[in-house]
This record gives C-alpha cells, sequence and structure tokens, in this order.
C-alpha cells in the first residue's frame, strides 16, 4: 500500500468482505498485513484456512535486455499452520520446499503468467503462505485467486481476474467442489482448472479410466463455479478503489522494434523456409540461424545499421530485434502451414505419432527396466520393488501421509545436446514426475494383491520433444516387465493445437516434436488406457476455447493412444511370469489378532530376532496382515515356517519329534518346538525309575514327545515321553504276575527288643 507511515499505517481500516461460493463461504481481505508492499491478500474460509498473499512488483532498477517475464512465484507451507513443530528433530523449523509446495507453485505460475502482455520485463515476486489449515483440504485453487486479486490491486498489467477450481467427480456421478482429501481418495474424478470469466487457461486432472464426456461434464462444472469466482473478485476490486487508492504500476517491455517486420517478411518467404523442413533436431537449429545471418546480410545491403544505435541514423537496428523478427516470421510461416495445408516440420500427417520402438530387461541386476523411443525421443525407466515397510512418508504442513508408488523423471543436459551445471532436481522434474505417478496410480494393484512398495525412475537419454509423455509410457512396460500386475497399460499423448483467431481455424497434432514446441496455442496432454483417462494436463495461451475443442482433441488421442499401446504389447504382451531374481520376495499371511502378542514377544524379541537371522523384514499390521519380505527364498520360507509354529494350537495326543537344548540340574529337561520352550520332567522319560534325565536324553537329542494335558490360559503344557519299541519289549519281559494266595497265612511271631529308654536317651 502507497502514502503510509508509522503515524498513518495504524489508522488504516482494513477492507473486509465474505461471499458464498457453492455454499463455502469464502473472505477476502486487505489492509492489516503487509502494508510495504505493492498488494496484499488474506483469504480465509468458514472451515479455519487463512492464506496470505504478498508479492513486489518491481519498478526500477531493471534488466532492460531480459528475453523473459522474471516472475518468480513462491508457495511456502507453515508447519505451526496445522499445529505441527516439524520437520525432524534436528531441524525444528521449515525447510526446503516439499515436492507438494513445489508443484503448487507451479499451478499458480502456469495460468497467470500467460496473462500477462508479452515483452514485459518488471521482477515479480508472488510469495503465497498458508498461515492456518484444518489439514482436510489441498489450498492450491485459492491462491489462483489471490494472486490475482493481488495483481489487480497492485494495477499491474495483468489481464484479471482469473481463479482456480477444484471438484470432484464422485462414483455416483455428484461433482463435489473443493473437496477434502477423503472425498478425492473416493472420487473417479479430481479436477483442477483455472479460468478467466470466459476462457480456460489450465487444466491439471488425474482419473480411475473415466469416459469423455465424464472429463467434459466436470470441466463444464468448473466454469460455472469459477464465474462465481471471479464475480467477487470484480467485486471486492470495485470496493477496494472506493476505500484505498491504486496507482497504476509502470510497466516496462523489452520489445522488438517492428518497424522494419515488412522488411523482413518481404524477404524471408515461404519458399525460403522449405530449408526448415524434413530436418532433424539440430539441422533445423543450424537452418534457422543461417535465416538469421541471411537477413542481417538482407538489410545490411538495405543500409541498415546493425550491432548499434544511432539517433543520427533512422535505421539503426539492434542485434536482439532481428533475431526476434525471424523467429515471427518462421512461425507465423509454420503456422499457415499447418492450418491451409496441413504441412508439419517433419511430413508427418497431423494426428501421426513419430515410429515407436521398445526394449525391456536392458538391465541385468536392476529388478527390470524398459526403454520407450518414440523418433528421437528415449526414455529408460526402471523400476525397483521393495517391502511394504519402504512406503515414502510424506512429512509436510499436511497431515502425514505415504506413497507406496513413486515415479521419478531425470532430464540431464546430455539429452538436448547441452552442458550445464546439474545440481539437485528442479521444478520441471518434479512436474513431470508428478503427472506420470498420477497417469499410473489408478491402474496399479491394491496392497493385499501386491504387498511391494514400487519405485520408477524414467532417465531421459534422448529427447526432442514429448519426453514426460515417454516416461509414463515406459514406466508402465518397466512396471509390467517387473512383475507387477498392472489392470491395465497406460500410454500418453502429448496433442497441440494451433488456432486463427481472424477466421476461428484452428487445428490439432498429434505428438510434437521439439521444433515444433514454440508454435501452439493450446498445450494438452492426456494419459488412457483402452478403458478411459487417468491423467490430463492443459496450458493455453489464447482467449477462446470451446468444448468442442476438447471432444476434437479427446478423439484424436484415442487413435493415438491405441497406436502406442498396441507397439507397446507386442514387445511385452502381458505382466512377466516371474520376479526378477534379484528383486525381494514377499509373503502375506494373516494372523489372527490373538496371535500377535506370540509372535512378536516382548518388545518385539522375536521379530527383531527372525529379522537378524533370517535377513527379513518383517511388518505386521494391527489388524494381524502380515508381510515378509527376503533376499533369499530360502530364509523367506524358514522366517514363514517360525511363524506358523507359532500360530499352533496345542492338543493332547498330539505328538511329534522334538529336540532337547537343555538339562537343567539333573530333574528337568528342557525341548524347543514350534518356536518355544517346553520343560518336561525326569518322570515322564521312563517307565523305570531313573536317577538323571542325562541316563535317557541328551542335550540336542530328537526325541518323540506326547502331549498329555494342556492349560490354554497359562499357555502351559505337560509332555511325556514316548517309549520306543525295545523299551516297550523290556518292560513286558520284567512283568511278573504275583499269584492270588487262597490259603490262610501262616502266623508269625515277630520278637521285638526294644532296648531300655535310658539307653535310648
Amino acid at each position: 500500500m502507497i502514502w503510509l507511515s508509522d503515524k498513518t499505517a495504524v489508522l488504516v481500516k482494513p477492507l473486509r468482505k465474505t461471499y458464498d461460493i457453492e455454499g463455502t463461504k469464502i473472505t477476502f481481505e486487505t489492509g492489516k498485513l503487509g502494508l510495504l508492499i505493492n498488494g496484499a491478500v488474506t483469504i480465509s474460509d468458514d472451515n479455519d484456512n487463512v492464506l496470505f498473499v504478498s508479492t513486489w512488483f518491481k519498478q526500477d532498477w531493471l534488466n532492460l535486455n531480459s528475453d523473459f517475464f522474471p516472475l518468480i512465484v513462491e508457495w511456502q507451507e507453515k508447519f505451526y499452520a496445522t499445529g505441527k513443530i516439524g520437520w525432524n528433530r534436528f531441524q525444528r523449523r521449515e525447510g526446503r520446499p516439499t515436492d507438494e509446495a513445489t508443484l503448487t507453485a507451479r499451478i499458480i505460475d502456469r495460468p497467470i503468467r500467460p496473462m500477462f502482455p508479452k515483452g514485459i520485463v518488471n521482477d515479480t515476486q508472488i510469495i503465497a503462505s498458508v498461515l492456518s489449515s484444518s489439514g482436510e483440504r489441498e489450498l492450491g485453487i485459492w491462491w489462483i485467486v489471490w494472486a490475482s486479486l493481488w495483481l489487480t490491486i497492485a494495477w499491474t498489467p495483468f489481464e484479471w481476474p482469473v481463479s482456480g477450481c477444484k471438484v470432484s467427480l464422485m462414483k455416483d456421478n455428484s461433482i463435489v467442489f473443493n473437496p477434502t482429501s477423503s472425498q478425492e481418495s473416493e472420487a473417479k474424478l479430481n479436477l483442477l482448472t483455472a479460468w478467466t470469466l470466459d476462457a480456460i487457461t489450465m487444466v491439471e486432472a488425474w482419473a480411475y479410466e473415466v469416459s469423455n464426456e465424464e472429463m467434459i461434464l466436470a470441466l463444464e462444472k468448473s466454469h460455472e463455479i469459477i464465474k462465481k469466482i471471479c464475480n467477487s473478485q470484480i467485486d471486492f476490486i470495485e470496493e477496494y478503489k472506493k476505500t484505498f487508492e491504486i496507482v497504476e504500476a509502470k510497466a516496462v517491455y523489452n520489445k522488438p522494434d517492428e518497424t522494419i517486420y515488412d522488411e523482413v517478411k518481404s524477404f524471408l518467404t515461404s519458399e525460403k523456409m522449405e530449408v526448415l523442413y524434413e530436418k532433424w533436431k539440430k539441422e533445423f537449429q543450424w537452418e534457422l540461424d543461417n535465416l538469421d545471418l541471411e537477413v542481417r546480410e538482407y538489410l545490411v545491403s538495405k543500409w541498415y545499421t546493425i550491432w548499434e544505435k544511432s539517433s543520427e541514423n533512422e535505421k539503426a537496428i539492434d542485434e536482439t530485434s532481428i533475431w526476434a523478427l525471424v523467429y515471427k516470421r518462421v512461425k507465423e510461416v509454420m503456422r499457415a502451414n499447418i492450418l491451409d495445408n496441413s504441412k508439419r516440420l517433419d511430413g508427418r500427417k497431423l494426428d501421426e505419432v513419430r515410429p515407436v520402438i521398445w526394449e525391456t530387461s536392458l538391465l541385468p541386476r536392476t529388478h527390470w527396466s524398459a526403454l520407450f523411443q518414440r523418433g528421437m525421443t528415449q526414455a529408460l525407466s526402471i523400476t525397483t520393488l521393495w517391502g511394504p515397510d519402504d512406503v515414502q512418508t510424506l512429512d509436510g504442513m499436511m497431515p502425514e501421509s505415504e506413497k507406496r508408488y513413486i515415479h521419478h523423471y531425470n532430464f540431464p543436459p546430455y539429452s538436448v545436446w547441452e552442458v550445464r551445471m546439474m545440481r539437485w532436481v528442479g521444478r520441471r522434474e518434479i512436474g513431470h514426475w508428478a503427472l506420470a505417478e498420477r497417469a499410473l496410480i489408478p491402474v496399479l494393484p491394491s496392497v493385499e494383491d501386491f504387498p511391494y512398495t514400487m519405485r520408477v525412475v524414467s532417465e531421459i537419454t534422448t529427447c526432442n520433444g514429448s519426453s514426460s509423455m515417454a516416461s509414463v509410457c515406459g514406466s508402465t512396460m518397466s512396471l509390467m516387465n517387473a512383475w507387477v500386475p498392472i489392470k491395465e497399460p497406460v500410454a500418453w499423448v502429448a496433442m497441440w493445437m494451433i488456432y486463427d483467431e481472424e477466421t476461428h481455424k484452428y487445428k490439432i497434432l498429434s505428438d510434437i516434436q521439439a521444433q515444433e514446441d514454440f508454435l501452439w496455442d493450446m498445450d494438452f496432454k492426456v494419459a488412457r488406457t483402452k478403458n478411459g483417462i487417468t491423467a490430463m494436463q492443459l496450458d493455453v495461451k489464447i482467449k477462446w476455447l470451446k468444448m468442442d475443442v476438447f471432444r476434437d482433441a479427446f478423439k484424436q488421442s484415442e487413435w493415438a493412444i491405441e497406436y502406442i499401446i498396441g507397439k507397446m504389447l507386442e514387445v511385452q504382451p502381458k505382466v512377466a511370469e516371474k520376479l526378477s531374481p534379484y528383486a525381494p520376495l514377499i509373503m502375506i499371511m494373516q494372523v489372527p489378532v490373538d496371535k500377535i502378542s506370540p509372535i512378536i514377544w516382548k518388545g518385539w524379541e522375536n521379530v527383531q530376532r527372525m529379522e537378524k537371522e533370517y535377513n527379513v523384514k518383517i511388518s505386521i499390521a494391527d489388524d494381524g496382515m502380515t508381510t515378509i519380505t527376503a533376499v533369499d527364498q530360502i530364509w523367506w520360507e524358514k522366517a514363514i515356517a517360525e511363524i506358523k509354529a507359532k500360530l499352533w494350537n496345542p492338543e493332547v495326543g498330539y505328538k511329534w519329534v522334538w529336540v532337547v537344548s537343555k538339562i537343567i540340574e539333573w530333574t528337568w529337561a528342557i525341548v524347543d518346538f514350534k518356536g518355544k520352550s517346553w520343560m518336561i520332567h525326569i518322570s515322564k522319560l521312563s517307565y523305570k525309575r531313573i536317577n538323571n534325565v542325562e541316563d535317557v536324553v541328551k542335550v540336542w537329542d530328537e526325541v518323540k514327545f506326547e502331549i498329555v494335558q494342556v492349560d490354554i490360559e497359562k499357555w502351559r503344557i505337560g509332555l511325556k515321553r514316548e517309549l520306543s519299541e525295545a523299551e516297550l519289549k523290556e518292560m513286558e519281559a520284567i512283568k511278573v504276575t504275583t499269584p492270588v494266595e487262597t490259603a490262610e497265612k501262616p502266623h508269625v511271631k515277630v520278637e521285638i527288643k526294644l532296648k531300655d529308654h535310658k539307653e535310648n536317651n
């Protein structure tokens, strides 16, 4: 805000207004926080969410030669917003932005950036901070609204209003606005869009194989809601003007001098640009550079001064303007060739996909892999499998959650013939791996059917356009090659649209290569199985976009994906029949809840012992679902055998060979069986009296015992040693049968002499 000082700032009365959007109360407020910046807005709802967005539109000391719009968008997650201290016990403060924060910043940037005029060089920063959150909903859509409000309050050359909207299409086909996280998990389609009052600018969608019409239904509903949010912005700005002064920001541009464009256009004819067609990536760039040199030479021949500006020479033009005008002319001719003649740079038809080839099982020591190649673009996707305890824990501002499928995407400089420093992953890599994750999650097996944690890494080894799409296809094949029973193969294709604003004529192109990337008005990417859509992403540069365009794009994508999936299945027709020999083995077994305690024993003593002894990892859920992960199958089987033994219920009469593990003094023998130790008394070892346990059994003897008594409550059993055949015969042989005496016994006189009492004492 302007014209404020320490004295006047305390007198400012904030502007606050509440709007009802589809039953949700949304409150806009300004004039309370962030008084030194151009504009700041706080947005809150009736569910304890408070979000604060502030920014600065720099108007002095700019880089006047910048060839891009220096817009920086930051999304800040504050742990205190959800009542957490966060991060770890060594660092109790927010650290590097989470992947979710990075993705949210991208979602704000994508619909905002195209709404600024071309050539603007004012440094612009939007910082969005979450001050309070119930943790029930993702809040990214509201940041688009706040960014739009701030940019309007700051009176920047921003074409407003722009609003975000998230809807979920539930299984009963009802549509929920601003869904909770639990509603999103139950929905068959989650759709995040950004619109103006009359045009769509961005789409992010993840779905469970929905139809084209279901997607269009959700898009139409989201625009209906967006109009309400945009109108609330307009109303709020009108109220703001009544209270606060709005000073128009000074926008600065770096635009080429177009006074000689007609001269460039007359030289760069369509015929001259034929050299750009049917060329590979680098050859195309070389030919483009040659055209730039030819234009310069032509302009010099026309008495134009290059490289320096002179007020005395009206025909002076700088180097960057020449390149910009060449670029403009090339784009103009290429677009006209597509719209009028359906002519593409590489000679393909508009709906034709580049040749596709596959290879699987490339890397012998991994848990299998696949190489997808479409034209020059290559994605080497590697799958790694591990146990259920190896899920990724997501610890950010929102409530802690887990991921059992993780996709990562790497885009090294050599893939595009460049040399640059490699640091950590950037926003591009995070955005692309999130896309691939969303596309494949709907077809992954349930944890009950496949308990593994899955990680796929897509290494882009060569890129000539659509590398993120290649990573989806490569990941599908890598998962199938790694024995993961996915429900259906998923393929992804990139669609571009070129539109003529004067004639309203448009053409949709499938599978764009890098040389065509600068031509588009609509960037449309869709992933699907043969049954329906699993993910979609859309960015639009133009104001006009009818639903008919979506219908045409969906229809064209179906053919392209059918072709790609067909090629995929030629190489990997079904899920592999066996696991990689280097992948871990997992066994699932259901343990009765009342038997969990005997298995884990005191302080998980038994589990820790088995993990160390058998080189396995054991996970027991509260409901008794037990998974055993082992590197070696032999130890895996031994661990299972021990757990099964612990589930054994003793019964009277049960006989088995048990091992004597210890002898206590001379009275007791200790035997081991079913993972526990049991005691047997010396009297139960033989049919005759013995003086020492070791007269019958010794340590490590395998002896057959029989259960003769069971006390379940105290978990005690009574054991008796089973006699051998030799002992039974011996016992029979020494038996003496005493005859029954019927005669009267003779009287025997017994004389007992007692000593004198005194002698006794």
